[in-house]
């Protein structure tokens, strides 16, 4: 930090306010906010930052800071917000998906034209959306279009061209479609009532626009201008028939906006949903690439600010997920617990899991290396690693008893099964049934062979069981000298709680998360897959014990028998002659004569 920087920050007001950070190219490459300006920067310079590599390297790039001082931290909030999205800053939060959804407009012009639109001009046009279905956008513009006779030409409509007659009506107004404003025909304050009616609309609050149009209706009625009337009737038919298409969640819930979020490694998702007297009149998520590992209390903040602006958000109760220290005057945050609105919240949630799932597939299929780096940053970070764990290796035990113990080993490279790498153990040692000590046993042997022929060794070893069996495992690694030197887990199946090294108290893992959906797998494979050679060498071991208790067939014999006739039931059923076609007279009369004797 230099001399002139450092004096800065020294010199810096303890008020709300937003402060840039420059490079030495004189680029903004950081916008932030903060409730106390001197302490909020002072911060950057005073810690070393080792928990966050990309904090440090932004650190070391600032060269200049400027700062602005407002009213109050929503003031900042809504400032950070603008200066976001007019620079774009290497380290900030980054929008993803405006450039790929449609918007309604409403264009700064006289006589305002409504129209949908993909790009978004700083005009001082009003746009409303995005919509993320192209459907309901066009329901929208229809219903507009019902009720309000808007012009859709391009002319310039000015007063002064109006009164010169610049223009002639076209078979818009014709086919009854527009007023003719470009004409006369239509005051620039009926034509601005509306648009203001289409506002409303497009802000959800159509009770507003309702009762205006009946009130038009009686007016008309009581003059006996019935036409006029009747055409007044079809128009709050056509508001009503939409407002019975929107989504309706629950007549006692009015005017709310609901906010829920998810997030992996690398980006955050935030759903917003308003709801206006029981029916959810928008619906719409977003994604925010992190860049300073934010918190989700900074992303969702972020969010919740872009929304209400974009929208021009008047609601005064806002449902959340958790807790954040933001504050809106006159908006009062909430976080249900049960009834309505906490089902308004379980919905919102299940929208934005959506989004990220599908987001995350789609990734998948179109940039698989980037899905798997992904999945593995999120696992080195739920299971406290140093390192990715891209070679997985889990143990399982099976026994009856303590007889036929047979152990598996089933491996994941980079999240997937390596089926070739899979491993059984016949247990040599044990006797009885003994899950830990026939567990430091086969860890020991395959460790031990790892480190004697130089084999790859796992980024983390899987446990099946809980604290005994981890115990277990560690004395192995203990011996082999390993211990602390690669990551190890136990899982427990009950509750699928997490075991570590020295911790007692287990960790529980989102249960919708990648993470523990690996670790579930590989341990359900290596459950499957000793089992599966559990049984075949208990079938084996009960099938040879039978016949070996007939004095001179050896087990070569068993075996050619057992290959022909497929099981002992149907050698018991066949005669010498069938039987000394396979092994011989002799030894066809021992095993006749002992089924006789049984």
């Amino acid at each position: 930090m230099n001399d002139e920087l450092s004096q800065q920050i020294k010199m810096l007001p303890e008020d709300p306010g937003v402060y840039q950070y420059f490079d030495t190219t004189g680029k903004i490459i950081y916008v932030g906010k903060a409730k106390n300006l001197k302490k909020r920067v002072s911060s950057y310079f005073n810690k070393e930052h080792t928990d966050s590599n990309k904090t440090r390297v932004l650190v070391k790039n600032i060269v200049v800071l400027k700062y602005i001082v407002v009213d109050t931290e929503y003031d900042a909030l809504l400032l950070e917000n603008t200066l976001i999205k007019k620079h774009q800053p290497r380290y900030n939060i980054l929008l993803k998906d405006d450039k790929t959804y449609p918007w309604i407009c409403i264009k700064n012009e006289p006589y305002p034209r409504v129209f949908s639109t993909r790009i978004l001009i700083k005009d001082g046009s009003q746009y409303f959306g995005p919509y993320p279905s192209g459907d309901l956008m066009y329901l929208l513009l229809n219903l507009i279009r019902g009720l309000y006779q808007l012009r859709n030409c391009s002319l310039l409509l000015t007063q002064n061209n109006i009164e010169n007659n610049k223009f002639k009506v076209c078979l818009e107004y014709h086919l009854n479609n527009c007023k003719g404003p470009c004409v006369g025909k239509q005051t620039s304050s009926d034509y601005a009532q509306d648009i203001a009616d289409v506002k409303e609309i497009l802000k959800g609050n159509s009770t507003i626009v309702l009762k205006h149009l009946e009130s038009n209706m009686y007016q008309h009625a009581a003059k006996l201008e019935f036409e006029r009337a009747e055409s007044y009737k079809r128009k709050i038919e056509l508001l009503k028939s939409y407002q019975s298409k929107s989504t309706v969640v629950s007549s006692l819930v009015t005017n709310v906006d609901v906010f829920s979020y998810a997030d992996d490694m690398q980006s955050a998702y935030v759903n917003f949903m308003r709801v206006v007297n029981g029916a959810i009149v928008h619906l719409h998520t977003i994604e925010l690439k992190k860049k300073l590992d934010e918190t989700r209390e900074e992303l969702i903040s972020y969010a919740i600010v872009d929304f209400r602006t974009r929208h021009a958000s008047y609601f005064k109760d806002v449902l959340l997920p958790f807790e954040i220290e933001l504050n809106i005057p006159e908006v009062l945050f909430s976080i249900p617990q049960r009834g309505d609105k906490k089902s308004l919240l379980d919905l919102s949630q299940k929208n934005v899991e959506q989004f990220k799932r599908d987001k995350q597939k789609q990734i998948e299929l179109t940039d698989p290396e980037t899905h798997i780096n992904r999945i593995m940053q999120q696992m080195m970070k739920d299971l406290r690693l140093t390192v990715e764990p891209r070679l997985i290796e889990c143990f399982d035990n099976s026994n009856i008893q303590g007889e036929y113990a047979v152990s598996a080993m089933t491996v994941f490279r980079n999240g997937k099964p390596s089926k070739k790498d899979y491993r059984h153990f016949n247990v040599k040692t044990v006797i009885g049934p003994d899950d830990f000590a026939t567990m430091e046993e086969v860890v020991y042997r395959r460790y031990k062979r790892v480190l004697e022929e130089n084999l790859e060794m796992p980024q983390l070893i899987v446990i099946d069981g809980g604290k005994g069996q981890l115990g277990a495992a560690l004395n192995s690694l203990e011996k082999l000298g390993l211990r602390g030197k690669v990551g190890i887990i136990g899982i427990a199946k009950r509750l699928e709680e997490i075991y570590f090294p020295g911790d007692s108290i287990p960790l529980y893992l989102d249960k919708r998360g990648e993470s523990l959906k690996i670790i579930q797998q590989i341990r359900d494979e290596a459950h499957r897959f000793g089992v599966t050679h559990h049984r075949q060498k208990r079938s084996k071991a009960i099938i040879k014990t039978e016949l070996d208790d007939i004095k001179g067939i050896s087990t070569k014999t068993s075996e050619s028998l057992l290959k022909y006739f497929k099981s002992v039931a149907n050698i018991k059923q066949k005669s010498e002659a069938e039987l000394s076609e396979i092994i011989g007279l002799s030894k066809a009369k021992l095993i006749l004569n002992h089924f006789k004797v049984q």
